[in-house]
């Protein structure tokens, strides 16, 4: 088990970049592991923590294919249709109501 470099938030060396940063570039970590990580300080709970990969090694983001696209429109599809009514919502469904607005509210949807 090998330690990885700790770096401060902001001060981490060239070449290096978070997972949200190499896809800002266009670029995915492609299957290399992690070199180094950023700790920023936080006052009640521990540090957040950040992983760093190496630009140079990092691939091309794959595009998206047409078969790719379908899938993804019929997962929001399925996310906005509502279990208990059945209607479309018109919005993606939140996990943490389980159902539409109208659904999870009757009470004040009715007035």
């Amino acid at each position: 088990m090998s330690i990885l470099p700790v770096y401060p938030w902001r001060l981490a060396p060239e070449g290096l970049a978070t997972f949200r940063q190499l896809r800002a570039l266009g670029l995915r970590p492609g299957g290399q592991p992690v070199v180094a990580q950023l700790e920023r300080p936080r006052r009640r709970r521990g540090p957040l923590v950040a992983f760093l990969y190496q630009i140079d090694l990092a691939a091309p983001v794959r595009p998206m294919t047409p078969a790719r696209w379908a899938a993804l429109e019929r997962a929001n599809a399925a996310r906005r249709v509502c279990p208990e009514c059945g209607r479309d919502a018109g919005y993606r469904i939140p996990p943490s109501l389980g159902m539409c607005t109208p659904c999870a509210y009757p009470a004040t949807s009715a007035a």
